[in-house]
């Protein structure tokens, strides 16, 4: 257990900007068994994010709880998967060679692809986040919001587990955690399918929350074939856009059902 929690909270000091015991510590074998808490990391980024919709809703206007929703996941994670998205999509748009993606993936300057891909992604989870409320309830959008944070990861670990990675010599920070077993790939599994759970506690049926795993996989499948086509693999950009872009489906998926 304590082995568990120590590699629990190296995914929390990775993935996150939530401080963590000095004891923790950091290594790149710890790193890679840690990816297995992906989506248990989503969920507790879901959960800050779900309490700062709920109380703010209940003093300020729904778009401001919403926005600042948004704000605290932002912060919580230190806009780690959005600046992924935002290089991913600066790479694919201008990039037409592999070599010359990854070069611009590695440029810490945001392009108009990223700038475009980042505005529209924002807009697009800000209105389905208010879409959520405005069909069902504030605990349900709640809900949405931790299995979303939850199954987006769990998709960006399934590209780990089944992909190589690609910057060989690269030393970004998600080199490291580069590979995936199967067994931290179960434990990753096990945890994104269970907090679908929330959904049907917050009134979901079997429907919606099959329409969301199944957009958020399509959308996932669709990436997949796309980083194996142009990159023959995947970088740490790549995961930050599947987390972004499967994150967005599956508040989709959810809509289409309601």
């Amino acid at each position: 257990m304590l082995r568990q929690l120590h590699l629990l909270l190296t995914a929390v000091q990775f993935f996150t900007r939530l401080p963590v015991p000095a004891w923790v510590g950091h290594s790149a074998q710890q790193l890679e068994q840690a990816a297995r808490y992906l989506p248990l990391v989503g969920m507790l980024v879901g959960a800050i994010a779900a309490a700062v919709l709920y109380l703010s809703a209940q003093a300020l206007p729904l778009s401001l709880a919403v926005g600042l929703s948004m704000v605290a996941s932002i912060l919580v994670t230190g806009a780690f998967h959005e600046d992924g998205l935002s290089d991913f999509a600066d790479g694919f748009g201008g990039g037409h060679t592999k070599e010359k993606m990854l070069a611009i993936m590695k440029d810490s300057r945001v392009g108009a692809y990223g700038a475009i891909a980042l505005v529209l992604v924002l807009l697009l989870k800000y209105q389905a986040l208010l879409e959520l409320v405005g069909k069902r309830s504030l605990l349900f959008a709640a809900a949405a919001l931790i299995a979303a944070h939850a199954v987006s990861r769990l998709m960006a670990a399934s590209i780990m587990l089944t992909q190589r990675y690609v910057r060989e010599d690269d030393s970004a920070r998600a080199k490291p955690a580069a590979q995936l077993g199967h067994a931290s790939f179960a434990v990753a599994l096990l945890t994104g399918i269970a907090s679908l759970g929330l959904l049907y506690v917050a009134g979901a049926n079997a429907a919606t929350v099959f329409s969301a795993a199944i957009a958020a996989l399509l959308m996932r499948a669709y990436l997949a074939w796309r980083l194996q086509r142009r990159l023959g693999g995947y970088t740490g950009d790549c995961l930050g856009a599947v987390q972004q872009l499967t994150e967005i489906a599956f508040y989709l998926g959810l809509l289409a059902a309601l």
